[in-house]
């Protein structure tokens, strides 16, 4: 997988498969992009667990937030990896050793790391690099055309609402998120 440019089917693709998703960095703290993203995909349809050891035991917005990938009780299908480059192969490690193993690993933009995308490719997973999933989420729902920003997708097919006000648009071609 060329990991400097992602196919729109890709990434439509893994929108449109995993249905939880570990957050590994997430804040509380809700000026922080891991929070956006979390509340985002949540109001979306995804389950989102969040992964913080200094928050491990408590619950946001319905979720409770474990201290490891490995203390969550149930099947992962996408790990979202909110950390710096260095921390990465450990997580993805540990994601490698979880039954059944998640789907996809999934790093934040500006967060690349080639030997931990290796690693979780070999052991037949699927990885997205420097890209966040709120944002290809709003882009390929052309959500975030709405707001004057060019989605470069463009199609003569109405959006499906999700239900809940307008702004909840699915990614189409497809089907719907459900």
């Amino acid at each position: 997988m060329n990991h400097d440019a992602y196919p729109d089917s890709y990434i439509r693709g893994i929108l449109n498969t995993v249905k939880t998703i570990a957050m590994v960095g997430f804040s509380p703290n809700t000026a922080r992009p891991s929070y956006f993203a979390f509340k985002y995909l949540i109001e979306r349809g995804f389950k989102v667990i969040p992964i913080n050891p200094g928050h491990a035991g408590k619950e946001f917005l319905g979720q409770t937030c474990y201290a490891t990938l490995s203390d969550v009780p149930e099947p992962i299908d996408m790990v979202d990896i909110f950390r710096a480059p260095q921390f990465v192969l450990p997580i993805v490690e540990e994601a490698l050793k979880l039954t059944p193993k998640p789907q996809v690993i999934w790093l934040q933009l500006t967060i690349r790391n080639d030997e931990a995308a290796a690693l979780a490719e070999a052991a037949g997973l699927k990885v997205v690099m420097d890209r966040c999933p709120k944002i290809e989420y709003g882009r390929l729902s052309s959500e975030i055309s709405w707001m004057g920003i060019n989605s470069r997708t463009l199609s003569n097919k109405r959006a499906q609402n999700l239900g809940g006000g307008f702004q909840r648009m699915g990614l189409g071609e497809g089907g719907k998120k459900t």
